[in-house]
């Protein structure tokens, strides 16, 4: 099972609708399906021209490790050198601190993650979380 279209879409719009509402700086939304596979990108004007690969990477890194963002700060900051050589191998794509959110459905079953980045990194979570709300899905963040 995979996110579908319609949902990704409406995760990002809703996501960046309550960015808008809360005065968060521009973000950038990325929805990947488990497999890593970009499904829905946008980012809202005045967002920085890295955002896009930021976002990409917050949520393809929890789905790459199976872990949330805080679990990969906390092995992370155990254990650095390891950390810096899984990034290496992902290519960049693994950031730890949170807007990377894992997406699944009532059953639990993963359906993808979403990246948030623009703002702090916890209220780039919290956009994620209100879009992942807002499709009907259960956000997983680690908190």
């Amino acid at each position: 099972m995979t996110i579908t279209l319609d949902q990704a879409d409406t995760i990002v719009r809703a996501g960046l609708a309550f960015a808008r509402d809360e005065k968060f700086a521009p973000l950038t939304l990325a929805v990947l399906d488990p497999g890593g596979t970009l499904v829905a990108l946008a980012r809202q004007d005045g967002s920085g021209l890295l955002r896009p690969d930021v976002a990409v990477a917050k949520a393809w890194g929890v789905l790459g490790l199976g872990i949330d963002n805080r679990e990969i700060a906390r092995r992370a900051t155990a254990a650095p050198a390891f950390f810096a050589s899984v990034t290496a191998l992902a290519g960049g794509r693994i950031l730890d601190v949170p807007g990377g959110v894992f997406v699944r459905d009532a059953e639990g079953r993963l359906l993808g993650a979403v990246g948030a980045t623009g703002d702090t990194s916890l209220n780039d979570e919290r956009a994620a979380v209100a879009g992942i709300e807002a499709a009907g899905l259960i956000p997983v963040t680690g908190e």
